[in-house]
C-alpha cells in the first residue's frame, strides 16, 4: 500500500478530536491500531522527541482524526487500514524517540478498552 502525503492533515490535530476519535473506533478499529496511535500520542507530549518527529507524529495522528483520508473510515474491515499503515509508519520512523514508559503507559491504557485477549493482537506491532 501506497502512503497518502499524511503530513497535510497535520492541522487536523488536537487533543480532543483524538480522544473522542479513538473513544469512538476504539473496539471497531482493533487494539493494534488503538496501541500505536496512543504510543504516538503519549510520544507527541515528550519533551525527548525532536521537533521534525513531533510533526510527522502530528501529522499521522491528524490523519487518523480526519474523515476525509484515503480509505473512508466507514467501509467495514478496509476503512481503517489506511491509517493503521501511516500510524506504523510514523511509530517505526520515530521508534529510537520512544521510551519504554510510553509503551507501558499506552499498555495500561489499553486495558481499559480490551480485554487479554484483544491486546494480544499488540505482541507483533509491526507485522
Amino acid at each position: 500500500m501506497e502512503l497518502p502525503d499524511f503530513m497535510s492533515y497535520a492541522n487536523k490535530f488536537s487533543q480532543s478530536e483524538f480522544v473522542e476519535k479513538i473513544s469512538k473506533i476504539a473496539k471497531r478499529a482493533g487494539s493494534k491500531l488503538v496501541y500505536a496511535a496512543l504510543i504516538l500520542f503519549y510520544t507527541l507530549q515528550s519533551d525527548k522527541v525532536s521537533a521534525k518527529n513531533k510533526a510527522l507524529i502530528i501529522g499521522a495522528l491528524g490523519y487518523l482524526i480526519s474523515p476525509l483520508d484515503v480509505v473512508p473510515d466507514a467501509i467495514p474491515i478496509v476503512g481503517l487500514s489506511d491509517d493503521l499503515g501511516v500510524l506504523i509508519y510514523v511509530l517505526k520512523t520515530v521508534w529510537t524517540d520512544i521510551d519504554p514508559s510510553i509503551t507501558d503507559r499506552a499498555k495500561e491504557r489499553l486495558s481499559k478498552w480490551f480485554d487479554e485477549d484483544e491486546i494480544s493482537e499488540i505482541d507483533n506491532l509491526f507485522g
